[in-house]
């Protein structure tokens, strides 16, 4: 997908959230969003970190694990180490964690509120190879984005 197209999801997404305090909702709308805008994918939601493990939040796709440690599979690999991860092939990840079996490749990327990493959006693909430098450039921007509007709510 071009920056050009997550630009226009992020003002979408903008518009949608910006005066909604609720993050519970908000994330649900983020979701559901991204579901109805994004090719190729077979699951798009968000897991909420609490203790030393993420809890699954709002999502849209098949059922999912509802908690993963920290430090454990793709999204607890991003949430330990605060940081992208753009995974080619799941298979080829030590420790993934397989929710889905459709799922041959995956994005993570965690995000803040008050300086502290309070949780993950994780997209699934049954593609492998799926998610580019361009989609990890737009939904980090997206993320940012959110981040600054969820800021404002608490």
């Amino acid at each position: 997908m071009s920056l050009k197209m997550y630009q226009r999801i992020t003002a979408q997404v903008t518009a949608l959230i910006e005066s909604e305090p609720d993050m519970i909702a908000n994330l649900a709308n983020i979701s559901s969003l991204l579901n109805m805008e994004l090719e190729d994918i077979n699951w798009v939601g968000f897991y909420l970190l609490k203790g030393d493990e993420l809890v699954l939040g709002p999502f849209q796709g098949n059922p999912a694990c509802v908690r993963i440690p920290v430090g454990r599979g793709v999204c607890g690999t991003a949430i330990s180490e605060n940081t992208v991860q753009r995974i080619h092939d799941v298979h080829e990840f030590e420790g993934h964690i397989a929710c889905d079996a459709q799922s041959n490749s995956e994005i993570v990327i965690p995000f803040t509120l008050n300086k502290q990493v309070v949780g993950v959006l994780d997209i699934d693909s049954p593609s492998i190879g799926r998610f580019s430098q361009e989609d990890e450039q737009g939904l980090v921007e997206l993320m940012k984005q959110v981040e600054l509007i969820l800021q404002t709510h608490i």
